[in-house]
């Protein structure tokens, strides 16, 4: 789709959605046919018994409803080498591991390349980001919306993040006159950016002054680059400088640094919406803007209402870049089974619905089907139906399915957590502190199992006050199982652990090394025994342990 972009035209954009809209149901059997001409010599597709046949009802007798787990057998053979067409009929080049147009001037983007490498049979493996940016039809593509970065690709490119972040931040205050807008993939890489800002700021003020790159960035080609765009410059710097100190606690900093910055915009719904507290004191008045709704599968869905709130944002499936369907989940017990809990009733799950059958105000899992992969894939997304935009809907994110807080009958999700979280924080307004980052564990360790919540706060609190917090949360899982469980002892007191300062840097850095890209990070909201990497860095790095007293 980027290719269409030359000559980028807003109007014939909106024209061109409002008349697929309209006919979602068509354009989706459409949209289907296509997707199953294109792929029908895919060796997937051949061993399903499909026999050429396009339509829907067909297809969905036919094909299975698929997780990541199911399609490993088949992306290792194609990681291998196979030559043969196996899970799309188009040739894979290489393998992803997991706007709105302003006049003239330049975006402070926050964005990374993660580690690549080749797969035995010679393709190129990295995230799906990484993909998008090495794309010469994406660099064309920012150039026709005026969105070009700041900074050049030797610091997008660059595997140490450090210096990447630093660069991004010099090179968007040389262009501080011409940025347009400020974005990263998710909310959480700008928070990141500017609380490293808070950090360096005068070291930055320096390199402008003198004209000469700091000591800290050791990689030559970022240094050829950055340098070439250096020069002294007292006037910018002391500007700089004084804005900065005018500043409390760095609110506005954004529309302070940045005057002609329009937005600040990014993925900022379901597991993002904790940091935009914190982005919100960066940014003020300034707009935040929620990024259209996607996955590295494929595209679903845009924002048409930017002007809401992220927390309101909806999302306008566009039915003509891949075929969807909706599994119904109109009780909680629809949730994923938990390994802990081996008596769990297990609900025969219902027949996924089409795009335009889904129900106003029900909740759904979200499968796709795309033209680069011809699987019935399952997101693990829930979302909501908001409403319909002509004849397709609008989802609203609720949160991942498959993670989920569980002792005994109980089933927390990613949301509840989040909304546990933000109560008790309440209780640290009087304290001047802030919860920097959090996850949780469920601890089957003790009888009766407990869930553990890990929170790093921005400074101390004061004891009493952390055990009206650790209380609060406790209190705030209102989930029916959870709360009666705590009322018979089938589920021991919640316990909260307050971890050292740079705690959630450190596993922030644990998932770059393994490859991840610094603007594709999400913090793991939920961590199992599985991933005990994690749950050593948390658990070595605790400051104090409060238990709740609630329901005692």
């Amino acid at each position: 789709m980027l290719e269409k972009v030359k000559g980028f035209n807003g109007d014939r954009v909106i024209e061109e959605f409002e008349a697929l809209t309209k006919e979602a149901e068509r354009v989706q059997r459409e949209t289907l046919q296509r997707i199953l001409e294109e792929n029908g010599a895919a060796e997937y597709l051949q061993n399903l018994g499909l026999g050429g046949k396009t339509d829907p009802d067909s297809f969905k007798a036919c094909v299975p409803l698929v997780t990541h787990k199911d399609l490993e057998p088949y992306i290792q053979r194609i990681a291998d080498g196979d030559a043969l067409p196996i899970l799309t009929g188009r040739p894979i080049k290489s393998i992803s591991l997991r706007a709105h147009p302003i006049g003239n001037g330049k975006a402070l983007q926050f964005i990374y390349s993660s580690k690549q490498f080749r797969t035995k049979g010679g393709l190129l493996a990295t995230t799906a980001t990484t993909n998008v940016y090495l794309s010469q039809s994406y660099r064309n593509t920012m150039k026709d919306i005026q969105s070009q970065c700041c900074s050049p690709e030797e610091v997008i490119f660059s595997l140490d993040y450090n210096q990447s972040l630093y660069c991004h931040l010099l090179c968007g205050l040389i262009c501080s006159e011409e940025v347009q807008f400020v974005f990263s993939t998710f909310a959480h890489s700008i928070v990141h950016a500017f609380r490293t800002f808070e950090q360096v700021w005068e070291d930055l003020c320096c390199d402008i002054r003198e004209g000469v790159l700091s000591s800290r960035i050791t990689i030559p080609s970022i240094r050829s680059a950055v340098s070439r765009l250096l020069r002294p410059n007292p006037q910018l710097a002391d500007t700089i400088y004084s804005k900065c100190v005018s500043l409390s606690s760095w609110y506005g900093l954004i529309p302070e640094l940045w005057p002609n910055a329009k937005y600040v915009y990014g993925i900022m719904t379901g597991s993002m919406e904790p940091y935009l507290s914190k982005l919100r004191h960066y940014a003020a008045n300034l707009p935040l803007m929620s990024a259209d709704y996607g996955s590295s599968e494929g595209w679903i869905g845009a924002n048409i209402d930017p002007e809401e709130p992220p927390e309101s944002a909806t999302f306008t499936v566009l039915p003509n870049i891949g075929y969807f369907e909706f599994i119904p989940l109109k009780e909680r017990g629809h949730e994923q089974k938990v390994e802990n809990c081996a008596s769990i009733i297990r609900h025969r799950e219902p027949e996924p619905i089409g795009l335009t059958e889904v129900n106003v105000g029900e909740e759904y899992e979200v499968i796709i089907t795309t033209f680069a992969g011809l699987y019935r894939y399952r997101l693990g997304d829930v979302v909501k139906i908001a409403g319909f935009h002509n004849s397709t809907p609008k989802l609203q994110f609720v949160h991942r399915r498959n993670l989920i807080l569980t002792v005994n009958i109980d089933k927390n999700t990613e949301k509840d957590l989040q909304l546990a979280v933000e109560e008790a924080s309440k209780l640290l307004a009087v304290e001047k502190v802030e919860v920097l980052d959090f996850t949780s564990h469920v601890d089957m360790s003790t009888d009766p199992g407990h869930y553990v919540i890990f929170w790093e706060l921005s400074s101390n609190a004061r004891e009493e006050v952390l055990s009206n917090c650790c209380d609060c949360l406790d209190r705030a899982f209102i989930d029916a199982g959870y709360v009666g469980s705590r009322k018979v002892r089938a589920i021991g007191p919640l316990e909260l652990r307050i971890v050292n300062s740079g705690t959630f840097h450190k596993i922030l850095e644990h998932y770059v090394s393994l490859g991840a890209a610094l603007n594709q990070f999400k913090t793991p909201r939920c961590v199992g025994l599985s991933n005990c990497s994690v749950l050593q860095i948390l658990n070595s790095s605790v400051l104090k342990s409060i238990f709740s007293n609630a329901y005692c």
